[in-house]
């Protein structure tokens, strides 16, 4: 189903027509910066120039819907936004666009859906990611509760990866306080067998082959609130972002905790070293610069503001040996600010920027590796998610291949199972039927 216009009343929406806010659209070309930003209410999606100075501001899309996933997919020439909207009403589903929101697909029936035998339904949508270049059909999806779902037709179609929905562990997860959500997906850059995600609170999981298997990688993570501090699984894993130069280094934001492995995941290593507090949710890796990772600490599980009341983004350029504080622009007084696990992103110009939004409803924004920031935009609904891409530049947003190590491996798809989705419904029909 194609919506298109600005006084197209959002399916699923309670308002009336008349009193809909007033939606705007943007377009963007080649060499523009975009940053889609996910709120407790809709999307947004912010445009700039390679400067990244002044930002135009289209939406609100999905009036109403929190609007937790976004990414975008510039892969065989598309310029297509993905975003989750859930209804509570409705249930949640995933939406694109191919035109930076001016005409928006919403499919006809729940497209992410599990099977009937797993007795499981679906609650949320955590996240969107795009699969690599040399699969231009793939896509993941990260849920609550906890799976993983993979598309090979360009979304059309999904299932459940057969390995996740049936992993032997599942009786024993516990949801987390935001829910039993698998919220981040890291494919391997160098080997298509490889992947690894992360639950709160499983912990982190990878697989060797293709999804089939997937091993508890939680190895010197800490659990502070189980008896058993260091248990196989079980660990509240807020983010985990890969190193752009060295696959196997990965940094890890813990529920209590900062770490680095540099062994694919079999092992961390403790890498709070001069932060305020080693608990915070958001996570992003440098897109070009080995080393360098960037946090935005929180006082505590109890208190979850940025210490001190300064907004401050920390940065380690030696892989977690130190960290600094990058204050410029940002508030020092008076910022009883939180970011959330989705709320941190980076483009990939050079320099790069970084952004990241609060549930205050800002959004910052830096053009200079996090030297320097300025408030992009203020006064949105609580920020849940936030993602950057240069328009024409990498068309995945995630980790490509490169070097020798690729060269004769053959490639492995991602074991799924089938959805077994009827075809003949539209969502809102079967929600009622509910």
């Amino acid at each position: 189903m194609k919506i298109s216009g600005t006084e197209a009343k959002i399916p699923g929406s309670p308002l009336p027509e008349e009193i809909m806010p007033a939606v705007h659209h943007i377009s963007a070309k080649k060499g523009d910066v975009i940053v889609l930003v996910g709120t407790m209410k809709g999307a947004f999606v912010l445009r700039s120039n390679g400067a990244r100075k002044k930002w135009e501001v289209g939406g609100p899309y999905s009036v109403g819907s929190p609007v937790y996933a976004m990414a975008f997919d510039q892969r065989q020439g598309r310029h297509r936004l993905w975003w989750a909207q859930q209804s509570f009403r409705w249930g949640t589903v995933l939406c694109s666009s191919d035109d930076y929101g001016k005409t928006v697909t919403e499919p006809e029936t729940y497209s992410v859906k599990f099977p009937e035998e797993s007795k499981l339904a679906l609650k949320n949508i955590w996240q969107i990611c795009i699969g690599r270049a040399d699969e231009p059909g793939t896509l993941y999806c990260g849920v609550e509760p906890a799976c993983l779902f993979v598309s090979r037709d360009a979304g059309k179609t999904w299932s459940p990866v057969e390995g996740m929905l049936n992993h032997p562990h599942r009786a024993k997860w516990q949801p987390g306080g935001g829910g039993l959500c698998l919220h981040t997906i890291a494919p391997d850059p160098v080997d298509p067998k490889k992947m690894l995600i992360a639950i709160s609170t499983a912990g982190c999981y990878r697989t060797d082959d293709g999804g089939a298997t997937w091993q508890a990688r939680n190895q010197g993570v800490r659990a502070q609130f189980l008896p058993d501090q260091y248990p196989e699984f079980g660990q509240c894993v807020h983010k985990i972002a890969r190193d752009p130069r060295q696959p196997n280094r990965l940094y890890l934001q813990n529920h209590w905790g900062l770490y680095r492995s540099d062994d694919g995941g079999n092992s961390w290593q403790d890498i709070a070293n001069g932060v305020p507090s080693d608990f915070g949710f958001c996570m992003v890796a440098h897109p070009h610069e080995s080393g360098t990772a960037y946090i935005v600490p929180i006082e505590s599980d109890e208190y979850r503001c940025t210490p001190e009341g300064k907004l401050r983004v920390y940065r380690t350029r030696n892989a977690g040996k130190s960290w600094e504080p990058l204050t410029r622009g940002l508030p020092q007084k008076n910022a009883l600010e939180t970011v959330l696990r989705d709320s941190m992103a980076t483009d990939t110009c050079d320099p790069a920027g970084i952004y990241f939004g609060t549930r205050s409803g800002k959004v910052y924004g830096s053009s200079d590796n996090g030297n320097s920031w300025q408030a992009i935009l203020e006064g949105l609904p609580p920020v849940v998610c936030v993602r950057a891409a240069l328009v024409d530049g990498d068309g995945t947003g995630s980790p490509q291949r490169h070097g020798s190590a690729e060269k004769g491996k053959s490639r492995t798809k991602m074991r799924s199972a089938s959805s077994r989705v009827s075809p003949k419904r539209s969502a809102r029909a079967r929600a009622r039927k509910r």
